[in-house]
């Protein structure tokens, strides 16, 4: 069973609680490494989506976080925003920082060149434990994938009305 979304955020999370996202297309995108973290990540992301009113979420699942930059690109012209998911645990190697690196600034290149909001929702942990207590399973303290998801909803609904209230403005910056 997992926990509750209020009661699952991180100590300092914002309250999105009165998001809408009714019409908004939305894709997640989720890597399949370390299965049970990121089954708890998709459930938190779903159901985030879903507190926030936003209907038939499409999921894409590719084989790992340093595949997440290449999807959500190819996806970005296609929804209003992304929520893009997975976990990366350090091991005794540097490809840890390799591959964090490469999901970090690959997301956030696709965002910032697309203009589409992606909520954030790669894990990056020391180990297995620090994974399971973010991934809003039972027992679990935080819910990164509910965060993640409505992060992405909420940038999508602040972007959305500074467009609409001054365009010519807004396009400036």
């Amino acid at each position: 069973m997992i926990m509750s979304s209020r009661t699952n955020v991180g100590p300092a999370a914002p309250d999105l609680s009165n998001l809408d996202g009714s019409g908004l297309q939305v894709a997640v995108v989720a890597s399949q490494w370390h299965d049970k973290v990121m089954n708890g990540l998709l459930a938190g992301a779903l159901r985030g989506l879903a507190d926030a009113g936003v209907d038939d979420p499409v999921v894409v699942r590719v084989p790992g976080s340093f595949e997440l930059p290449v999807a959500c690109a190819a996806l970005a012209d296609h929804f209003d925003a992304l929520v893009a998911l997975g976990v990366v645990i350090r091991g005794g190697t540097p490809h840890f920082d390799y591959v964090c690196d490469a999901a970090t600034r690959g997301i956030t290149d696709v965002a910032v060149r697309t203009r589409t909001p992606i909520g954030f929702g790669v894990l990056t942990c020391d180990d297995d434990a620090q994974a399971l207590d973010r991934a809003g399973l039972e027992g679990s303290h935080e819910d990164k994938g509910h965060e993640a998801a409505q992060a992405a909803v909420a940038t999508f609904t602040a972007l959305s009305a500074v467009t609409a209230s001054r365009p010519t403005q807004a396009l400036r910056a």
